[in-house]
């Protein structure tokens, strides 16, 4: 039986090569390089853009409206909630409500101001309850300049007085800024590596290389913004996503590095091998993450494309840095990658044959005896508990966040208690219609006497005709929230039944922001199967060219698309029917962000591939080396699974840390994408996998057009040693 060796005449053989003799050169450009575009990119990278809205929906059509004709109405506002137990007009309370609207009044940031003292619409008949509306002068106001009038507000609040600013602008200003859960991350992926590795300087290089890239790709992001701008929660979930696959990538590479030195004993050829052959696995992984991600374009949403191309970016660069900056690295570390060890017994190898010797099987080994000897049975076991923990997703619900489901110390929270109790729950999710008209003195009572008796409706505010007399708005209040089932129905019932038949209706567009949150949800579960489609096709491409098996590809992509709606099923228990949800840091149980679970889809598959390579890959090898897929499915299961466990744990770490952040939409993502990876990397890689193969036998290696492939003496493939991990 003869073996390979990588080709060191190949682009990546070169590449490794001048990487790691010109370390100096390589380390000083990345460096400066990232310095550079740090600095141009958080300096004079585009803002973010968080406008969902869009496209020939009814909510997009009244927005183009109100744009277009009432200029006036596009400025950002506020909302301040007042409750006095003792009633507002108590002569203590009037004092401090009054000091509070003068302070609000006089900032700069803030327009003209309407007193609830000289408005009684802006109060309840008990007179305990008001609120007012505080314009914002401009949509540039930043966080920083909101934060003061938060601030004012809460410290206010006592004495039988609770104040409230509400508002978008007032939520973002009063959340945390995020840094503090990457750092957990970090923390955790580095115990893992010093688990896996025994060694200080080995764990070092890949977080290094990780946080290298993810910087630069994050700045290089900023730049990209300004052709295709991106929503601001894009940044959060590039860094969880470039810190998880960065750190992963150089770990694939730096443990066929230490592999390769302690066969060959040279820190050069090491390096060349550890590139052409796992880092060869990593362009292709990274490769397959950056085409899934770039699968939410058919989602044809310009929030979803920026943030496809945004996250890809950062991936990219990540990618690049792990075959470029860890071989310069690995030049300066050479035989001293051992260093600083962790005490531990070691065994020493049998020869330089990669397979472990056969005396001793390994967990893994015993584990896959263990499920091979009743396939069946543990496929049947595995694919229900997949089955099972998939059930929820069934009943998941798509929103967006509002104050309601904010953390209940918040300013914005407490103002939609407020306004809740004294105006009804509906008051925070308005609706507005918008119509053109012929004139100024347009009669719109049939229309909104109509929209009144609707079941649902608590109250309707009085037209508004346009300066030019072409178009008119008014707006409804529901009688329930805007998280609420209800909301929906009641959108549904306007448009469908109630609009249809009143005067002029048939020419009306339900918008605001409620109304849009609901046509973005609906928007996105038409344009979700056409995006999994494309994801599904181009992987599968991706990983027939690699394995030259069809029926692997389809095992595949059929085990990826049951993890994730396993993971689905996890998300939707946690967030929206409250299972555990409180432990894991979300307020209250609440529908699923809608762009979450479109976005979680093709990342979890594209990483899903990066694990069924190395796994598979592995797999493929030995059966071209014994011609048994029992025992290639054992051997292969062995070889990998110490570096899979260690890839995925610090995948898990680094995303089950967004549970410390503030915002629930990241929150999300970071629970249910925890959730998939350890579903992956157990109960399909170590249980589905080798069952399913084991049934197939021989078809596993089955393509179209030729024959599978028999046991042979002949060299390995490269795809197997680019696993050989």
């Amino acid at each position: 039986m003869t073996t390979e060796t990588p080709r060191t005449d190949g682009v990546l053989a070169g590449l490794a090569r001048f990487c790691y003799r010109r370390r100096r050169l390589v380390l000083l450009t990345w460096i400066v390089g990232v310095i550079a575009t740090a600095f141009v990119g958080f300096g004079y990278g585009t803002p973010s853009d968080n406008d969902y809205s869009g496209g020939a929906s009814d909510s997009a059509q009244a927005q183009l409206l109100i744009d277009k004709h009432f200029p006036q109405q596009q400025g950002d506002t506020l909302t301040l909630a007042i409750k006095a137990e003792k009633g507002i007009d108590d002569p203590a309370a009037r004092q401090e409500i009054e000091k509070v609207i003068a302070d609000l009044d006089a900032s700069p940031i803030t327009g003209p101001v309407t007193s609830p003292y000289h408005d009684e619409s802006l109060v309840t008949k008990d007179r305990r309850i008001a609120r007012m509306t505080i314009p914002l002068t401009g949509k540039d106001v930043t966080k920083a300049e909101v934060k003061p009038l938060v601030d004012t507000v809460k410290e206010a609040s006592g004495d039988g007085v609770t104040l409230g600013l509400g508002g978008d602008k007032a939520e973002k200003a009063e959340t945390p800024a995020p840094g503090s859960a990457e750092s957990v991350g970090i923390l955790a992926a580095a115990v893992v590596l010093f688990i896996a590795f025994g060694s200080l300087v080995a764990m070092g290089l890949p977080i290094m290389t990780g946080l290298m890239g993810v910087v630069g790709g994050i700045a290089l992001m900023k730049l990209v913004g300004h052709l295709v701008p991106s929503p601001d929660f894009t940044v959060l979930v590039a860094v969880m996503i470039g810190l998880g696959v960065g750190i992963d990538y150089a770990l694939f590479i730096l443990t066929r590095y230490k592999d390769s030195l302690q066969d060959q004993g040279d820190p050069e050829s090491a390096t060349v091998k550890a590139i052409t052959t796992a880092g060869h696995a990593v362009l292709f992984a990274g490769t397959t993450v950056v085409i899934a991600l770039l699968g939410l374009i058919a989602m044809g949403q310009k929030m979803m494309t920026g943030v496809a191309i945004g996250a890809s970016v950062t991936v990219l660069v990540t990618m690049i840095a792990a075959v470029t900056l860890l071989p310069a690295l690995l030049g300066f570390t050479g035989h001293k990658i051992h260093s600083l060890r962790l005490p531990r017994r070691t065994s020493r190898r049998h020869g330089h044959d990669s397979v472990p010797p056969r005396e001793r099987p390994t967990p893994a080994e015993r584990w896959a005896g263990v499920v091979q000897r009743k396939p069946l049975i543990a496929a049947i076991l595995a694919g229900a508990s997949l089955l099972v923990l998939a059930a929820p997703a069934l009943s998941m619900r798509l929103s967006l966040p509002d104050a309601s489901v904010q953390p209940h110390d918040r300013s914005s929270y407490t103002s939609y208690e407020i306004l809740s109790e004294g105006f009804g729950p509906g008051y925070g999710a308005p609706l507005i219609f918008a119509t053109n008209v012929d004139a100024q003195d347009a009669d719109l009572r049939p229309l909104i006497e109509a929209v009144t008796k609707t079941d649902g409706i608590a109250s309707a505010t009085q037209p508004r005709i346009s300066n030019d007399g072409q178009a008119a708005i008014f707006m409804a209040f529901p009688t329930t929230g805007y998280q609420d089932e209800a909301t929906t129905a009641l959108v549904h019932e306007l448009r469908d039944n109630v609009l249809p038949q009143a005067p002029g209706g048939e020419h009306v567009y339900i918008g605001g922001p409620n109304a849009g949150a609901i046509d973005f949800a609906e928007d996105t579960r038409s344009h979700v199967p056409l995006m999994i489609a494309a994801v599904i096709m181009m992987s599968l491409i991706l990983l027939i060219a690699l394995v030259r098996s069809a029926t692997i590809a389809l095992q595949a992509a059929v085990m990826n698309i049951l993890s994730i709606g396993a993971a689905y099923g996890v998300l939707v228990a946690v967030v929206q029917w409250g299972w555990l949800g409180s432990a894991l840091g979300f307020p209250t149980h609440m529908p699923i962000t809608t762009w979450v679970p479109m976005m979680m889809f093709p990342l979890l598959f594209g990483l899903s591939m990066d694990y069924e390579v190395f796994l598979i890959s592995r797999i493929h090898e030995e059966y071209q080396r014994t011609g048994d897929t029992r025992t290639a499915v054992t051997r292969g299961l062995a070889s990998t699974a110490k570096v899979i466990t260690a890839a995925a744990a610090i995948m898990i770490a680094i995303f089950t840390t967004a549970l410390l952040g503030s915002d629930v939409s990241v929150k999300q993502i970071g629970l249910g994408m925890a959730a998939a990876v350890l579903i992956d990397a157990t109960i399909i890689r170590m249980i589905l996998v080798p069952a399913v193969m084991e049934l197939c036998g021989k078809a596993n290696w089955w393509m179209p057009g030729r024959r599978p492939p028999k046991a042979t003496s002949t060299s390995l493939v490269r795809v197997g040693e680019q696993a050989t991990v």
